[in-house]
């Protein structure tokens, strides 16, 4: 596991980077997708929880792996970009099977 250091972003903020290797420069890239996904209930829990997870990814390809894998399991899935992440994109649930598809024509 890399170690971590402190940098400042555009506005000057700190923000952590962990040192990885074989990445660019060193540094692990932020994530730029996540995937939104329902969760099934099993059992009876003790307290809440949301009924959604949030998975994080570097890259779009990356990000619809995973949506993948999770709608063949029959789960409920969007996902989108991370701001300040610019263009910003929205994938809802309803258009996943044709984001996914985007990649399979290229």
């Amino acid at each position: 596991m890399g170690s971590l250091r402190l940098a400042s972003d555009t506005e000057g903020r700190l923000i952590s980077l962990r040192l990885a290797v074989g990445d660019v420069h060193g540094w692990k890239m932020r994530p730029t997708w996540y995937v939104t996904y329902e969760v099934h209930k099993r059992g009876v829990l003790p307290k809440r929880r949301s009924p959604r997870l949030t998975t994080t990814f570097e890259t779009e390809a990356e990000a619809k792996d995973f949506a993948r894998a999770r709608l063949h399991e029959g789960l409920i899935v969007f996902a989108g970009t991370i701001n300040p992440h610019v263009p910003r994109q929205l994938v809802s649930s309803h258009d996943i099977a044709d984001w996914l598809a985007d990649e399979q024509e290229e």
